[in-house]
């Protein structure tokens, strides 16, 4: 039996939040996206999620006004997926659970990639502050880099993992020419 997308009965906004982001595979898509990924073949290739369920949920999450879609500039057919401010607010939840999930359930080795502040490099801490200057960090402000639990990139890895092998600020495009052929596998996200 499928389980059915809403809660019915359940009126908090905490309900109707996870009506739109509490699905299987759903913030990763988003973490993606915060990391700068657009193309729905470079979802694919990094999640190794289905790609009816991929479309699925970026279905779901442009219907919600979270991402948008739009023709990808120079290509005329190509198209791309945004944050939109909705989506952008989610930031502080994403944050927040990658927090957690390296509080309580850490990879070996360390984390695979940690947050920086683009101002002086330094870590934020759970709540999203500069570890260094003290000051909350914007999302437009956050790098992504790799930490000491990411494994060197291999000839295996699709091209999202192969980018992320490098400090990247969050909400700018990773990848800025589409990949050639369409890879095969995930990878150690």
């Amino acid at each position: 039996m499928t389980l059915p997308r809403d809660y019915r009965g359940q009126t908090c906004a905490l309900a109707r939040s996870m009506e739109i982001v509490g699905e299987r595979w759903t913030l990763l898509i988003l973490r993606d996206a915060f990391y700068g990924v657009r193309r729905f073949g470079e979802f694919a290739a990094h999640l190794g999620v289905p790609r009816a369920v991929l479309a699925d949920r970026l279905a779901g999450l442009t219907d919600a006004g979270v991402l948008d879609r739009r023709p990808e500039k120079g290509t005329g057919r190509r198209e791309v997926y945004g944050l939109t401010p909705k989506g952008v607010a989610l930031w502080p939840a994403v944050r927040a659970l990658t927090a957690w999930g390296e509080e309580f359930h850490p990879a070996d080795g360390g984390p695979r990639r940690v947050f920086l502040h683009a101002g002086d490099e330094a870590p934020l801490d759970a709540d999203g502050r500069c570890t260094g200057c003290g000051t909350s960090v914007p999302v437009t402000d956050v790098l992504v880099a790799p930490g000491p639990g990411l494994a060197a990139p291999g000839p295996e890895d699709d091209p999202v993992t192969a980018a992320l092998a490098q400090p990247h600020r969050l909400l700018t495009p990773l990848l800025t020419t589409a990949p050639a052929g369409r890879p095969t596998r995930g990878s150690q996200r």
